[in-house]
């Protein structure tokens, strides 16, 4: 049994405005940043729920904020398509160029959100390291998944694996002991690396965000974000180029060499190659986080990003995010009515 990003029995630039607020925070752009899409340059920001968080909801509109004249604006509400019904403890699903959120369901309650820990992991890691930098795997690393019961990426002491190697190591079968080894080095531990995760969340404005750990794995008192804030993590992680590329990658080869034995990574998400579009990004697991998936997919040039928390099992995650992706895109050709009115349910 493992937990997953732990198993147990089955188990730019937004980018290029959150780089400016991380830099004071001790983190640096990535060389790999590239310009940012004219709706992020203006200023435009995740829309801002005016409701109290943990409250009920389902397809609705949400209040935008922002400097490119789109404040005020709001998501036309759906008359003739019901919305899918989604059984996970929340959700949340919004239009990535235009802020319009298309369905919320307890979007701003906190919960754990398992191995999704990881995207953030992973954006800090490509704010220091060099993508060509080698990394030693020590026997810490391998004996953390182990004694968690971890989901592993199958690493052994005394393996050297570059950061791009690792990252994918992190990502596709969410390793415990991949990213055990990157926030010790790049913390250097895994205190004060979870402590960058922190101030990395609060300089991209995810209010409602806390990292314990580098991994998601389960603590006394552990951490917690919402659907909400994983949805705007999720849209700063696909405007990296980098990134974009991991959480998209089904599979990813590393050949043997004089420094490390050979690996096969294949992506644990399901949507990947069968769900139209299908971008990523991440998904987690733990008892007390139920099954959690970040997902994306580019629907007839539209990039709709979003996020399930607390599924009861593997494949209804999946079907959930197919069920949104596919009832959103209907919808999406349709403008926002700026008519309607502030929602207070998400």
């Amino acid at each position: 049994m493992q937990i997953g990003g732990i198993r147990l029995g089955a188990c730019a630039a937004l980018a290029a405005l959150a780089a400016l607020a991380v830099f004071g925070t001790g983190l640096s752009a990535p060389a790999h940043a590239h310009p940012a899409p004219a709706a992020a340059r203006a200023g435009w920001t995740a829309p801002t729920v005016t409701g109290a968080p943990g409250t009920a909801g389902s397809a609705v509109p949400a209040r935008l904020t922002g400097a490119d004249g789109l404040a005020g604006a709001v998501a036309r509400p759906v008359a003739d398509r019901a919305a899918p019904a989604i059984t996970g403890k929340a959700a949340y699903l919004f239009d990535a160029a235009t802020g319009t959120a298309y369905f919320g369901k307890q979007a701003g309650r906190r919960l754990p959100v398992a191995s999704l820990t990881k995207v953030m992991t992973a954006y800090v890691v490509l704010r220091q390291a060099s993508l060509d930098a080698v990394v030693r795997i020590d026997a810490s690393d391998v004996r953390h998944a182990r004694a968690n019961d971890a989901t592993s990426a199958g690493l052994r002491a005394g393996e050297r694996l570059t950061v791009r190697d690792l990252l994918y190591g992190v990502m596709l079968p969410s390793g415990a002991d991949a990213s055990h080894a990157l926030a010790r080095v790049y913390g250097p531990d895994a205190a004060r690396f979870t402590a960058r995760m922190n101030a990395a969340a609060r300089a991209l404005g995810l209010s409602l965000t806390r990292y314990a750990n580098p991994d998601g794995l389960p603590e006394p008192g552990g951490g917690y974000s919402t659907a909400i804030d994983q949805a705007k993590l999720a849209r700063v992680a696909l405007n990296d180029p980098v990134l974009r590329t991991i959480a998209s990658t089904r599979r990813h080869v590393v050949r043997a060499s004089k420094l490390h034995r050979a690996h096969t990574w294949t992506n644990s998400n399901k949507l990947l190659g069968k769900t139209p579009g299908a971008l990523g990004v991440k998904t987690g697991y733990t008892r007390a986080a139920g099954y959690c998936l970040s997902f994306a997919a580019d629907r007839d040039g539209r990039l709709l990003i979003g996020v399930v928390l607390g599924e009861s099992s593997s494949d209804r995650r999946f079907r959930s995010a197919d069920r949104l992706l596919d009832w959103a895109a209907g919808q999406a050709a349709e403008p926002p009515d700026l008519g309607a009115g502030v929602v207070r349910n998400l």
